[in-house]
């Protein structure tokens, strides 16, 4: 009889992902790449439909990921040892979950084989961002969805 096997995600810390582990972890929401707003009395971090400039908004995929630090330079780079810090990352972020020991939902590709699930399911904001080109800064406040946390 086969000894059943925890998936990776489940048997190895963050710091003990490969690189190509540590990407696939990713869902492919696009939620990371909103822009936020902070609440300077209480520090709430507030996600809005505004999304960066990089992203395509039908697919959440970002439309250079490799030079992505060159046009936008405070574009956030996840790394393990970030997890302490990964509170204002969606509930359902798979690099959010895992840094809590959780597993992952049963929607997420690594999980189901299916990399449309996050937008099926509705997880992801596909078609239902502006990109940050269209919207004046200071009117970001009118296109809050959600407080993080």
């Amino acid at each position: 009889m086969a000894a059943i096997v925890e998936p990776f995600w489940m048997r190895k810390t963050l710091e003990q992902l490969d690189p190509l582990e540590w990407e696939s972890l990713c869902d492919g929401c696009g939620l990371c790449c909103l822009q936020k707003l902070e609440d300077e009395d209480d520090e709430s971090v507030y996600y809005t439909r505004v999304a960066c400039k990089m992203l395509d908004l039908k697919t959440c995929q970002c439309s250079d990921y490799p030079r992505r630090k060159l046009e936008v330079p405070d574009c956030i780079q996840l790394t393990p040892g970030q997890a302490d810090q990964f509170k204002w990352l969606p509930p359902t972020c798979g690099y959010r979950l895992v840094s809590q020991g959780q597993d992952l939902p049963l929607w997420h590709h690594l999980v189901c084989g299916d990399r449309e699930q996050v937008h099926k399911q509705r997880i992801s904001q596909s078609g239902k961002m502006v990109s940050e080109k269209d919207v004046n800064e200071d009117d970001w406040e009118d296109y809050l969805i959600f407080r993080a946390g």
